[in-house]
């Protein structure tokens, strides 16, 4: 009986997260937790290293990707708009580029991933997993909103949810510093 019971709320909470999309999974920094520093970055492509303390008073957006995950992949056209959109506005988009398999680790293939997809704004190579441990992830994609104050406000899994996340970013610009 105990193991039925146990099967059910495992089923529920499944359910229930992939119904919202933004759940909080366990082990993710909890929505109003302070957004974990990057760390242990190999390189960063498109910018110079940077820092959540620099970053404080914008919105920013951390994606986790791979290059040749076909969720990250179909995510980018969001993620790109997004920079674009709303980039001057107060919006910084950070793509964590984490591998899945060892020849992503190449920083040329990296490279060459990011001009295909048409990405500008930085990545962080984080062929360690520092940053992804950093932040208890889990997945990809996966995508961090955090606030002006540099809290995580939003996390989302996997593709989808897209006008939701839209909205969200909508709404942490215009919030008063």
């Amino acid at each position: 009986m105990l193991f039925r019971l146990k099967n059910l709320a495992i089923t529920t909470l499944l359910l229930a997260t992939t119904a919202t999309g933004s759940a909080a999974f366990a082990g993710s920094p909890k929505n109003g937790g302070t957004a974990p520093e990057f760390t242990g970055i190999d390189k960063w492509l498109n910018s110079d290293p940077l820092t959540m303390q620099q970053l404080r008073g914008k919105v920013v957006l951390v994606d986790f990707w791979t290059y040749t995950c076909i969720n990250c992949i179909n995510t980018l056209p969001h993620i790109r708009s997004w920079n674009q959109k709303y980039k001057d506005q107060g919006l910084t988009v950070i793509g964590v580029h984490t591998p899945e398999y060892s020849f992503e680790r190449d920083t040329d293939n990296v490279k060459a991933a990011i001009k295909r997809f048409g990405i500008t704004y930085p990545v962080a190579q984080d062929n360690r997993y520092a940053t992804w441990g950093a932040y208890n992830n889990q997945y990809w994609p996966a995508v961090y909103l955090i606030d002006k104050k540099g809290q995580v406000v939003y996390s989302h899994f996997g593709e989808g949810n897209y006008a939701e996340i839209e909205a969200k970013i909508q709404a942490l610009l215009a919030q008063k510093d």
